[in-house]
């Protein structure tokens, strides 16, 4: 049995390559960029207004005082998507101008609606009064204040969601290099397990398969069904990673049959492989029976998760998807921290994995609740948490008040990475 930190170091060496492909930017969310992208156009692309208003010559009123008026003439109006006037702009003339639109390059600052007085009247609107110096530049969004071109725009290993959606179609950045989703062909086993509704009572159902299934958006992978694999299947198991071996499928995941009972097939025949990386029970809960095997030569991997439920789940959280991102090229998963609300003991040499709830106190602080029930069959405890609190391993006791690393369990911390 080896310890969860040497585990992650064995995950990080046994690196798969992923292909990539070109995808349109209307379907990249969730995916993961395997270049760097560049700005292709400045943004904003020329100077344009920042208010409905009207734009003038800053220079026309730097002998203005607030003792009598000065009339600028109103020559047009541009909205934003009109071509810009392009006639020559004598002294003391004004266009009204709209949020968004280019500013006419004779004119060099905007005065908003809210301040113009109008001449004769609004409705019958010819000139504008003026009677005071207008600063240069005032409420102009200048051409390639946001982004210039070939300004970095998203670096590579990111995951994509709608906000960079946004910026690549406001760019009109149509088409990008991404890397391929991991394809993972997934088995349950064991005798016990069914996909009927109605059951017996030494029966058990397959639900593992649906609970991973359900996470292959939020964790950048393609999910594929293999069924349940009976105790009496360890044939059939070597044929599937045979077949593995020559196709497009990544990863195999199993639920189940990776301890150390008598149909506990999996170990066995995953070390009849070739094998560059293996390991083989962890110093963790919990999940220690899980197993991971890296071929000799070839972009494949396998997983053994534990067949119980909570086990499952928290083995795919914690060893499974930081090896997908990590083959997809993105940083080590980021932890958010919270407060412990109350103390907690755990054995030394484990590293822990308890479900637990966060809260927001009155005053602002992150606060979180390790729940009755952390044993790995209780599926209330799970329903009823919304974080795993991971304890690290080297450390018993944990106190009331003391600040833990917390992670959500059905999605990334991607907002903090």
């Amino acid at each position: 049995m080896i310890s969860y930190n040497k585990s992650k170091i064995i995950l990080k060496k046994s690196i798969i390559k992923l292909e990539e492909e070109i995808i349109d930017t209307n379907k990249c969310l969730n995916r993961v960029t395997s270049k760097n992208i560049y700005v292709k156009s400045y943004y904003p692309s020329g100077n344009n207004a920042a208010f409905d208003g009207y734009a003038i010559k800053s220079s026309d009123t730097y002998k203005l005082n607030k003792k009598t008026y000065q009339k600028f003439k109103i020559i047009g109006s541009i909205a934003a998507g009109n071509k810009p006037i392009k006639k020559r702009i004598k002294k003391f003339q004004t266009v009204e101008i709209m949020t968004g639109a280019l500013i006419p390059r004779s004119f060099d600052t905007i005065i908003p609606i809210e301040k113009i007085n109008f001449f004769p009247n609004k409705k019958d609107a010819k000139y504008i009064l003026l009677k005071e110096k207008i600063p240069k530049f005032e409420h102009v969004r200048f051409k390639g204040s946001d982004y210039k071109k070939g300004d970095l725009l998203i670096s590579k290993g990111t995951i994509l969601q709608s906000q960079h959606i946004l910026a690549l179609k406001t760019l009109g950045i149509k088409k990008i290099k991404v890397k391929k989703k991991v394809n993972i062909l997934f088995f349950s086993t064991g005798n016990e397990i069914t996909n009927k509704e109605k059951i017996l009572d030494w029966k058990v159902r397959n639900s593992n398969c649906h609970y991973i299934n359900s996470l292959n958006r939020n964790f950048l992978f393609n999910f594929k069904d293999g069924g349940i694999l009976k105790d009496n299947q360890s044939n059939l198991f070597r044929s599937h990673i045979n077949k593995m071996l020559k196709s497009k499928i990544d990863m195999i995941i199993t639920s189940g049959a990776v301890s150390a009972g008598k149909f506990d097939f999996i170990p066995n025949v995953v070390k009849k492989f070739q094998l560059s990386n293996y390991f083989k029970s962890v110093a963790i809960r919990p999940g220690k029976p899980i197993l991971f095997a890296k071929i000799r030569g070839k972009s494949k991997a396998i997983f053994g998760l534990p067949g119980n439920p909570i086990s499952s789940a928290a083995c795919f959280r914690f060893f499974v998807y930081p090896y997908i991102r990590n083959i997809l090229g993105i940083n080590e998963e980021n932890s958010f921290k919270a407060i412990l609300k109350s103390k907690f003991t755990k054995k030394k040499n484990f590293t822990r994995f308890v479900k637990s709830k966060l809260i927001t106190t009155k005053d602002g602080k992150l606060k979180v609740v390790i729940l009755k029930g952390q044993e790995s069959f209780r599926i209330k405890s799970f329903i009823q948490s919304n974080v795993w609190v991971k304890l690290p391993s080297g450390k018993s006791n944990f106190r009331k008040g003391e600040v833990v690393d917390c992670f959500f369990p059905n999605h990334s911390n991607k907002i903090l990475s």
